[in-house]
């Protein structure tokens, strides 16, 4: 067995609890020999070895101590630093991986696609634990203070691991809730109920992408699959050199396992072409084209010749806030219509206009009669 050098683990100490070794220990196999409370207990493992764990953190050398009982256990499984810390995260703790299988000279991730998966990362985890509050929440507007404690307290991102580029997302489980009789037994803490819902939602957004199915989309919404779930896989999908989106979880010993149908999910490049039509589809299902006003900035004109007999094309990029979302909508316009937009373009002024507002071709856009309001506009230019 090796033996890592103490310094090895000083950050390591600093990141873990007493707490979190014990519970550690009890889970698996280690019976506690002998204790003094609240300032070191003995563990012994079978036949094959004994540490001593402080629990006294005023004393002048925990410290110390600390980080020789880690080390030890380092030693008796023959782990490094980063693997011991995952195996104790996990007791009370669900690891979710996110590797990205992709061409790397020197084992780097761009500045730019790490933020970007930072943010998708967030995204996905919100939709996940939007989906567990409420399956029948719209994923708009305003949250639960359960989903957004969850967001602010219980998730956090881990050590990298060897292997390409791996992010870790820590899921805090807390303390174990009381079993209930009446509901049948104990009930999963939220945290573990956002964590499945996640694995059986990203399980559904992969097998709809490869193949779609009309039939099994309720029961997948149900389980967690959402438009904000499948757009946050985009975002963490979108480079181009990206091979294959590895995804597992590690779930806590201390709870019974979930029922999720995989807890690995390899999203490759045929379920990356797929998630686009994955996402419209549910995003029509969420939100059914209906007449909206919007009043928003022009961001962009574009103006396409005519071909043959063809008659010219305009189309306006909007910059709105629809149903407490701020979306790009194009908006196809006409004659005097399209001379509005380039005056409120050129003036920076709000500019409205009415139709049926709905997401086709991968982009939000107004159709059927659409009505610009240039009251304003005129008042301007008078």
């Amino acid at each position: 067995m090796s033996t890592p050098p103490v310094d090895d683990y000083r950050e390591l100490a600093g990141s873990l609890t007493p707490l979190a070794v014990q519970q550690y220990l009890a889970a698996n196999d280690w019976q506690l020999e002998a204790q003094v409370p609240d300032v070191r207990q003995i563990w012994r493992l079978r036949d094959e070895a004994r540490v001593m764990l402080p629990l006294a953190t005023d004393y002048v050398d925990f410290a110390q101590r600390f980080r020789d009982t880690l080390r030890a256990l380092a030693t008796v499984y023959d782990w490094d630093p980063g693997r011991l810390a995952e195996k104790i995260t996990a007791t009370r703790a669900d690891l979710f991986f996110v590797r990205f299988d992709q061409l790397m000279i020197d084992g780097t991730l761009p500045f730019r696609q790490a933020e970007k998966a930072l943010d998708g990362l967030f995204k996905m985890m919100k939709a996940a634990a939007t989906s567990a509050d409420d399956p029948m929440h719209s994923h708009r507007g305003r949250r639960s203070s359960t989903v957004t404690d969850f967001l602010d307290e219980d998730i956090r991102l881990g050590h990298t691991k060897r292997g390409s580029f791996v992010f870790t997302v820590v899921t805090r489980l807390g303390e174990p809730l009381p079993v209930n009789e009446q509901d049948g037994g104990r009930v999963a803490p939220f945290p573990r109920r956002v964590m499945e819902t996640l694995a059986t939602g990203l399980s559904a957004a992969r097998d709809l992408s490869l193949s779609w199915d009309p039939h099994a989309v309720e029961r997948a919404v149900e389980r967690g699959l959402s438009a904000n779930l499948v757009e946050s896989l985009q975002d963490l999908t979108e480079a181009d050199s990206l091979r294959e989106l590895d995804l597992s979880f590690d779930w806590a010993a201390s709870e019974p396992p979930p029922d999720v149908p995989t807890s690995r999910i390899v999203v490759n490049r045929d379920a990356i072409v797929g998630l686009p039509r994955v996402r419209e589809r549910l995003v029509r299902r969420e939100e059914p084209p209906r007449t909206e006003t919007v009043v928003g900035q022009v961001r962009s004109l574009t103006r396409e010749e005519p071909n043959g007999d063809d008659q010219e094309e305009t189309t306006i990029v909007l910059s709105a806030e629809v149903r407490g979302r701020t979306r790009k909508i194009h908006v196809p316009l006409t004659g005097d219509d399209y001379e509005w937009a380039i005056f409120a373009h050129r003036r920076k002024l709000p500019f409205t206009v009415t139709g049926n507002l709905a997401f086709e071709r991968g982009a939000w856009r107004l159709t059927g009669p659409v009505t610009v309001d240039p009251s304003f506009l005129q008042h301007q230019r008078s």
